[in-house]
């Protein structure tokens, strides 16, 4: 009997393939972007969801497209603000068991079955991230960009954590467990950037690109 190549391994190489192909078609020219995170359980009654709409449409109109998980809550909110300013909302949807519908307030929607894929994506057009409150997908994102960073596979970019209040539990047990049994360095904490102020998320923002542009510039320059 032949082997139906749509279960093996072999085939999922090309569906992965596809996937990467897509998204770097479909994002390479969105511009400078800043990936938001954060719950799909908090809605429009949250505090952190309005916050969201704001963080989103100040950075849409700061010249930043927004880039989300696609779905509800905090990504719906980040969404839904970055629509309402003068650049591209994009949403990364994730099939799940529990189908994720894509929010409405997107220009892109780009779908992917693998999460590898998806956070690639994240990563790759991404100049930081913005966190909100979230659960373990929030946190899983949050972490893989501080590895990423620390072992300088990535260059150094901001990773704001917005709500002080919601991560100073964990903020906390770094600093008094991890810190101390060497498991990370004390200058590592310096990876994170923690404010409740929507517009200092903008404004360090801003101030990060400007440095990127003037370095790449100057690199530029010295090459001629």
């Amino acid at each position: 009997m032949i082997e139906d190549l749509r279960k093996t391994d072999t085939w999922r190489v090309f569906r992965i393939q596809s996937e990467l192909v897509d998204g770097f078609e479909t994002l390479y020219d969105i511009g400078p972007a800043v990936t938001i995170f954060g719950s799909s359980r908090l809605g429009e009654d949250s505090y952190y969801y309005q916050k969201a709409v704001e963080v989103g449409k100040m950075l849409s109109d700061a010249g930043f497209s927004v880039i989300t998980g696609g779905g509800p809550g905090i990504m719906e909110g980040a969404n839904k603000g970055a629509k309402m300013g003068k650049s591209k909302s994009v949403g990364l949807n994730i099939q799940l068991p529990h189908e994720q519908v894509p929010n409405e307030y997107q220009d892109i929607t780009l779908d992917f079955r693998y999460f590898f894929a998806r956070k690639l994506m994240f990563v790759k057009y991404a100049i930081a991230f913005v966190i909100f409150p979230g659960g373990f997908g929030t946190m899983d994102e949050m972490f893989e960009a501080l590895t990423l960073v620390q072992t300088h596979k990535i260059n150094s970019f901001p990773v704001i954590l917005f709500g002080s209040e919601y991560w100073k539990g964990l903020i906390d047990w770094m600093e008094n467990t991890l810190i101390p049994q060497g498991t990370i360095r004390r200058s590592d904490m310096t990876l994170l950037k923690i404010t409740d102020d929507t517009k200092e998320v903008c404004e360090l923002l801003k101030d990060y690109y400007s440095k990127v542009i003037m370095s790449t510039t100057d690199a530029e320059i010295k090459e001629k």
